[in-house]
């Protein structure tokens, strides 16, 4: 029996991720469309793309192996991105998962250096930690993209090493090639001191990204 996880909407003062549906294509394309130079290890859909995308990753939910998010601008309304929860693993045979990745992330250029992701990563932690109870969120990119790499690690990912040939590389020009993945992660013993490291970098820097 396939256990399909639903994430309730979360919402934070920079941010607030809801569920993806179909009425969000408009607003992930104008996303998309904004400066892309900094997509270039990244799955971002072009124009033509979104309903694929959409598609893709309502499908990938319904086979229980994604819960997809929008990032908006809770001040506007206006859709700056996405995210997710990836590949729950229920180890422990619960209803709920043991481990669980957060990924699929991309951010309207508008939107990078803002505070948006940090508040982002901070409000998906907290409720796979403290609603679902898991005991590790992990965290992958590609090696290549050492921009990715620092951002994942600013918000208090732990870098546990380079798995090589490991996942689908979304480089351009290879589509049919894999990448070597670098894989970060907090634990549940970890989760009091990031949470308490993030609230404060939200509290304190709200400028800072």
């Amino acid at each position: 029996m396939t256990r399909v996880l639903a994430g309730p909407v979360l919402e934070g003062h920079r941010v607030r991720l809801e569920p993806l549906e179909h009425r969000h294509a408009e607003g992930l394309s104008r996303a998309g469309q904004e400066n892309r130079d900094t997509y270039g290890y990244t799955w971002v859909p072009g124009p033509d793309e979104v309903g694929g995308y959409i598609e893709t990753q309502l499908g990938r939910a319904a086979e229980g192996r994604l819960v997809p998010y929008v990032q908006v601008d809770p001040a506007s309304g206006r859709v700056i991105g996405a995210t997710a929860f990836w590949e729950p693993r229920y180890w422990m045979g619960d209803d709920t998962p043991t481990a669980i990745e957060v990924g699929f992330t991309w951010l309207a250029a508008s939107a990078q250096r803002t505070g948006v992701n940090t508040e982002a990563k901070y409000l998906l932690f907290r409720h796979a930690f403290e609603a679902w109870h898991v005991e590790r969120v992990d965290l992958k990119t590609d090696a290549r993209n050492a921009r990715s790499r620092a951002a994942i690690e600013s918000v208090g990912a732990r870098f546990e090493g380079v798995l090589r040939n490991w996942s689908r590389s979304w480089a351009p020009g290879e589509g049919h090639r894999l990448r070597d993945s670098a894989i970060f992660s907090v634990i549940s013993d970890e989760w009091p001191a990031v949470r308490e490291r993030l609230e404060a970098r939200i509290g304190r820097t709200p400028a800072a990204g």
